[in-house]
């Protein structure tokens, strides 16, 4: 009896302990998944525009304390004064030799005796000179068209040219004033009216306004296409995509760009398809500068170079990890000695850094990859990286696989070290959504892109972006001069 009561008692035990294993590998599990997602919220909670691709705007104050710390431990450099920095072209207002009126100021009493100034004699002047603007009034001109009958019978009128499209219509300089209000300097449709009306007395409609851009883009083929081919044939070249909302869905802002060229569109896809279409990167064989995203790896006609600020950016998201900190912190400053390497070089119109110093550089960039490998050693069997532990170890191979590309800009003095070029000409299109909305149509953002292209290249040429959009209007628009490098 006592062994069957043993029996018994030992098998009610092992079911016992058989669900207290599988109590504890369902805790053990649920342990994992909570770790996950609490790794996961501290990532997200840790992401700020210094090591993600988060708008500044969303950082906090003490997020952005932190990053100019690190910064400046990084650089090794003081914050740069206020105001105008040392170098940096200036810009004042002088005098002309020729003003458009003279009003001259004579005295009738001497300051000192007070007697009468009226026969005196001229012993000097002084020149002190206004600028202003005259007060803004519309110039209408009347275009009367002839009609002559000719001793067949017929009667023939003359031709109006294009700006006389209507019994009464808006001249170039109006258009071409309101688009730059539209495009340029981004205002909603509702307040660019308001200003045209207070300031000309120029009651325009808001349908028309908002037509304008599209009007434009009809007139930009032959530039859009020019732009092109230069692009394509450019010994640089910079690329980049933003997101924006077009059309009550998600689409993509594309831009390739020089120093002097701009072409800016928009597409349905982010990938391949996108840049395909827009016709720059198929035919491209020069350097393309990006941000390492996938398909800009497509195009193997080219040479491909990395962005170092989007590195730098990375390198201190994983520097938040305290395993990771050495390394990463150790790569950033190598980037950016190399950086001042080139800059130096680049500013004393030297042709390329010293061989010795690309090796030197070269030797501290592949021991400090290996440091990063180190630091992420592969996981034991049967358990896999976490979130953080995958996004050392991946840029890590990454810094390992593309050397060349990260320090292209030390072989070719030609390419910058960063993608700056591509987003500040991509940066604009995004002000227009936050301060006007999204883009209400697919024609509507691709009509904005298109005019924003020719604005940018002309201003990057030094032309008035008022000047070639009259011409624009007016029939004849400014054109990328042919001798003009890329």
């Amino acid at each position: 009896m006592r062994i069957a009561a043993l029996e018994t008692e030992n098998a009610q035990l092992r079911d016992q302990n058989a669900q207290l294993r599988e109590l504890v590998a369902e805790l053990q599990l649920l342990i994992e998944q909570l770790n996950a997602k609490v790794e996961k919220l501290q990532d997200e909670l840790g992401r700020h525009s210094g090591n993600s691709s988060r708008p500044p705007s969303s950082d906090t104050l003490a997020q952005r304390a932190a990053q100019n710390a690190r910064r400046a431990e990084w650089k090794k450099k003081p914050k740069r004064r206020p105001g105008k920095q040392p170098g940096a072209q200036g810009k004042h207002l002088a005098q002309v030799a020729d003003p458009d009126e003279v009003v001259r100021h004579i005295p009738d009493f001497c300051s000192s005796c007070g007697a009468e100034l009226d026969r005196a004699t001229l012993v000097g002047v002084e020149r002190r000179q206004v600028f202003d603007l005259p007060d803004p009034r519309l110039v209408v001109t009347e275009h009367i068209g002839e009609r002559l009958g000719c001793s067949c019978g017929a009667a023939t009128t003359a031709t109006f040219p294009a700006s006389a499209a209507a019994p009464a219509s808006w001249g170039p300089r109006v258009r071409a004033a309101a688009t730059y209000l539209l495009v340029r300097q981004h205002l909603p449709v509702e307040r660019t009216a308001e200003l045209l009306d207070d300031m000309l007395g120029a009651p325009v409609s808001t349908g028309w306004l908002a037509g304008l851009p599209a009007e434009a883009k009809r007139g930009l083929t032959g530039f859009l296409g020019d732009a092109r081919i230069k692009l394509a044939d450019a010994p640089v070249l910079h690329v980049d995509e933003t997101g924006a909302r077009i059309d009550g869905s998600r689409q993509w802002l594309h831009v390739a760009s020089t120093e002097l060229l701009t072409l800016v569109d928009c597409h349905a896809k982010r990938g391949v398809q996108a840049t395909d279409d827009m016709g720059v990167l198929p035919g491209f064989k020069g350097v393309a500068v990006h941000d390492r995203w996938r398909p800009y790896w497509r195009y193997e006609d080219c040479t491909h170079a990395i962005c170092g600020a989007h590195l730098l950016r990375d390198l201190a998201g994983v520097a938040e990890t305290p395993s990771q900190r050495p390394w990463a912190e150790a790569m950033a400053k190598t980037l950016l000695a190399a950086k001042q390497a080139a800059d130096t070089a680049r500013e004393a119109g030297q042709p390329q850094i010293s061989a010795s110093l690309r090796i030197q550089l070269g030797q501290r960039y592949a021991q400090v990859v290996d440091e990063g490998l180190a630091a992420n050693p592969a996981p034991v069997p049967g358990r896999r990286r976490t979130t953080l532990e995958r996004q050392g170890y991946n840029l890590a191979v990454a810094l390992r696989d593309h050397k060349d590309e990260v320090l292209r800009f030390i072989d070719n003095l030609g390419v910058s070290f960063d993608n700056n070029q591509a987003e500040r000409d991509l940066r604009m299109a995004k002000l227009q959504q936050k301060i006007s909305g999204c883009f209400r149509t697919e024609e509507g953002a691709k009509s904005f892109c298109a005019v924003r292209s020719y604005l940018s290249t002309a201003s990057k040429h030094g032309v008035h972006a008022l000047d070639v959009l009259a011409r624009l209007f007016a029939g004849d628009p400014w054109r990328i001069p042919s001798e003009a490098p890329t």
